[in-house]
């Protein structure tokens, strides 16, 4: 294992904060437009919590362990709707937090419009947009 000098390494805070700078945040309403307009928004929450407090229309369900080879477009296992890193993304997550650290790493892999919403999914329901309730038995189409 690899030593880590506690004088030099990052806190949590430290990382989210650089991954933040690169990212142009983007309010719900903000994303529910970009989604309109043609974005993806992907939402990377577990089941569990799409299950207690339902999910976004339109939105695509990616597993956040799966996330970058799923929407690398050079990668084998890329959804269908990743056919160019120029295409607007926009992860989302329960309050805002993972999502702009997954964000920052499609920006990594060249997904230059990566983004996140501001908030997470709690913000996206008090902006009072579009939940439905979750269905049992529905999977993401795109975590196997």
């Amino acid at each position: 294992m690899p030593h880590v000098d506690r004088d030099t390494a990052a806190s949590i805070d430290e990382v989210l904060a650089q991954a933040r700078r690169k990212l142009k945040r983007l309010s719900p309403q903000e994303a529910l437009d970009a989604m309109l307009d043609g974005a993806l928004l992907i939402d990377t929450r577990p089941v569990e919590q799409r299950q207690r407090h339902g999910s976004i229309p339109g939105a695509l369900v990616i597993d956040r362990n799966v996330l970058e080879w799923r929407l690398d477009p050079t990668s084998p296992h890329h959804i269908p709707e990743m056919t160019h890193r120029d295409r607007v993304v926009i992860a989302i997550c329960n309050q805002g937090y993972s999502s702009s650290l997954a964000a920052a790493t499609l920006q990594h892999l060249g997904l230059r419009h990566a983004t996140d919403v501001i908030g997470g999914f709690e913000s996206w329901v008090a902006s009072g947009l579009p939940v439905v309730p979750w269905i049992p038995g529905s999977a993401p189409a795109s975590s196997a």
